[in-house]
């Protein structure tokens, strides 16, 4: 879990630089994190051991996604491996150019 939290720390001040305005802004960005547990519908349920860490980008349009993709390799955990080697021992799921179809803010 460490390494995770260390790399999202990282994610986190790289994506500081993208655009937040047009038509690829970035216009929300969160990263939470929480304990697994054996039933995802009964939070008094017991934990499975692993931890689960959400991120979730808002992009202005899908220009803004396809220009964080293009940006990738200047992030450095990406660029050195060690993100992509984290990765590889998680469940990763992604959304690319998902909708958001209902938000509170």
């Amino acid at each position: 879990m460490a390494e995770g939290d260390r790399i999202f720390a990282s994610h986190g001040e790289w994506i500081k630089g993208h655009p937040r305005e047009g038509d690829v802004a970035l216009l929300e960005y969160t990263v939470s994190k929480a304990a697994e547990l054996s039933n995802p519908m009964d939070p008094s349920s017991e934990p499975t051991g692993k931890t689960t860490f959400v991120i979730d980008e808002v992009y202005a349009s899908p220009t803004g996604i396809a220009k964080h993709w293009q940006e990738t390799p200047s992030w450095s955990e990406m660029s050195s491996g060690a993100a992509p080697a984290w990765i590889a021992k998680a469940t990763v799921t992604t959304l690319h150019n998902g909708t958001v179809v209902q938000a509170l803010s």
